[in-house]
């Protein structure tokens, strides 16, 4: 498994209008795409995104603590944004090539150093104490009972590959337990269960992929 990098994090939650409206209020994004079932948010559509898909309410957190997003410099942004339903984003002030691609996705585990190992056979990279890498965005892995929320909050987290067919055929030798794949207009995407029964894509971009 050779993912590239953090391409999205999606989510479920009970009122996609309004949390939207709070994302493109309080930071710079804008909606990139918004279709019946989904409204994608991001600074660039070929960066780190967010996707929020229609879910009854109320969201539990689940495994999801927290998404952090990175920035050069903060501005005078507010550093840590609660946009309800569970949801927090932090900016985090660092070196980026592009402001508001993703930084990190912090998960809660009750064995996170089991659960960083175990994210090694899924094409992350060992990052220090109970964090994994991927193209120089990070998982963090925390302490706590995920529990089995019957309405999670995260649907799940996304990472962009040079070719699905390639990643399903790993993911069988590996014993990964495939969830779905899905062939869609502008992408092409391997659903697979990681640690935690976290939902991984690995997504591969078209060469019609047109968003913008």
């Amino acid at each position: 498994m050779r993912p590239r990098t953090l391409d999205h994090v999606a989510l479920f939650v009970a009122d996609r209008e309004a949390v939207a409206t709070r994302v493109t209020e309080a930071l710079p994004l804008r909606v990139i795409e918004q279709t019946d079932r989904f409204t994608l948010l991001g600074a660039d559509a070929r960066r780190g995104k967010l996707t929020l898909f229609d879910g009854e309410g109320p969201r539990e957190p689940g495994a999801l603590k927290r998404i952090g997003l990175r920035v050069g410099s903060l501005g005078g942004l507010t550093e840590r944004l609660d946009l309800g339903e569970g949801l927090e984003l932090v900016l985090v002030e660092a070196e980026t090539e592009s402001d508001f691609d993703l930084d990190h996705v912090a998960l809660i585990s009750q064995d996170p150093e089991a659960a960083a190992k175990a994210w090694e056979a899924y094409g992350f990279a060992p990052a220090g104490t109970n964090r994994v890498e991927v193209g120089g965005a990070f998982l963090e892995l925390h302490e706590g009972d995920p529990g089995s929320p019957e309405r999670p909050l995260l649907n799940h987290i996304g990472v962009l590959v040079e070719s699905v067919d390639e990643s399903v055929a790993e993911a069988g030798d590996r014993g990964i337990e495939i969830a779905d794949v899905v062939d869609a207009p502008n992408t092409v995407a391997l659903f697979v269960w990681g640690p935690d029964r976290v939902k991984l894509e690995y997504v591969e971009h078209k060469a019609s992929f047109s968003l913008s």
